[in-house]
């Protein structure tokens, strides 16, 4: 059994009062008198407490008749582009030249607004996101045979020299070497549990893991080193299936992923991520059962370091082992998100 925390209406409420996030996918909170359910998150108008109710899913608010806030739009994944972004990216993907501040104007978004939200959640301006993936398509070209200087053309630069220089910072090497240097693309994918970054190799993903982590920084540095790599923001295919499979996890139409993975680490940590993956859906194991899995039932605390060093949240399920005592203990994405996977996979499980 598992045993977790009170969860009162008196603390969601408190919650929701704090514009709480990390209460995220815990709760939704619904107003009686205007029919409109929120996020934890939302800062809409506070109601009084006796006007409130909650919801463990938005599928049973919406069954009580109520509609989802246009401020905090609870129906979307965390981390979703508002529409002004969507419309940039599009903008992105159809044309290979710089986009200008003046061509966005003409979109009506605002390159202020912009490149402060691309500071906040990708810790670079708008400009920047787009010339790293460009770049990126260059470093692809080339080492598939394409001349430099097609490659800087179609990059949208008009100057070889200044190709060479921005490609250089951004890659760690000119475009004449590419063949030497090893890139892993990175990319930002949204669940309803919140934005998760991903890396990707030819062989199979390398991370998976919440941007909101502690130790993010620590977890890119170390997939860098063990790969030898570059980590540049960038295109994959595996990406799209992993979105695609992600979204089905979370919908319960999915329990398990179907992905290469490019998994490194001591042969005690692979050990115990394989392990990992054989727990079954909709089921836990404490450290315990699973040191006697591996066969080293005496090996509990480095289990439970092997299995803090899981670099693929979610693929591999390090959230379905739980304490001896039925406690969650310990996730590094967060207790409430731990808490939500498991019951998430319990009620499939279930039906």
């Amino acid at each position: 059994m598992i045993h977790s925390a009170p969860r009162s209406e008196d603390i969601f409420f408190k919650a929701y009062q704090n514009h709480d996030s990390s209460y995220e996918g815990i709760f939704f909170m619904a107003v009686k008198t205007t029919g409109i359910f929120c996020r934890p998150g939302c800062t809409a108008k506070m109601p009084k407490r006796e006007n409130v109710e909650f919801f463990s899913t938005p599928d049973e608010a919406l069954a009580k008749g109520y509609r989802p806030c246009k401020r905090c739009q609870p129906l979307d994944s965390m981390g979703t582009p508002p529409a002004w972004v969507s419309r940039a990216l599009q903008l992105l993907k159809s044309q290979p030249q710089r986009i200008s501040d003046a061509r966005l104007l003409a979109h009506n978004i605002d390159p202020t607004r912009l490149r402060r939200w691309f500071k906040k959640h990708f810790g670079m301006t708008f400009q920047a996101y787009q010339r790293q993936l460009k770049l990126t398509r260059a470093y692809d070209q080339i080492k598939q045979g394409h001349h430099v200087i097609d490659s800087a053309m179609d990059s949208g630069f008009n100057s070889l020299s200044a190709f060479n220089e921005a490609f250089t910072k951004t890659i760690g090497i000119e475009p004449s070497k590419s063949k030497q240097q090893t890139i892993l693309p990175v990319s930002r994918l949204l669940t309803p549990l919140g934005p998760m970054i991903a890396v990707a190799s030819d062989t199979g993903l390398c991370l998976l893991e919440f941007t909101d982590r502690k130790a993010i920084h620590k977890q890119l540095e170390r997939v860098q080193q063990q790969h030898r790599a570059r980590l540049v923001l960038g295109e994959h295919e595996l990406f799209k299936t992993l979105q695609q499979q992600l979204d089905e996890y979370f919908n319960q139409h999915r329990r398990t992923f179907e992905l290469p993975l490019n998994l490194k680490g001591t042969e005690f940590q692979l050990m115990a991520w394989a392990t990992l993956q054989s727990i079954p859906y909709g089921e836990f194991r404490n450290y315990q059962q699973e040191a006697k899995m591996m066969g080293k039932p005496e090996a509990i605390r480095a289990v439970a370091t092997a299995n803090a060093a899981n670099p693929l949240a979610i693929i591999v399920p390090c959230h379905r082992v739980i304490a001896k005592t039925g406690k969650l203990a310990g996730y590094a994405g967060g207790i409430w998100r731990k808490r939500y996977l498991l019951e998430l996979e319990s009620r499939a499980a279930r039906t």
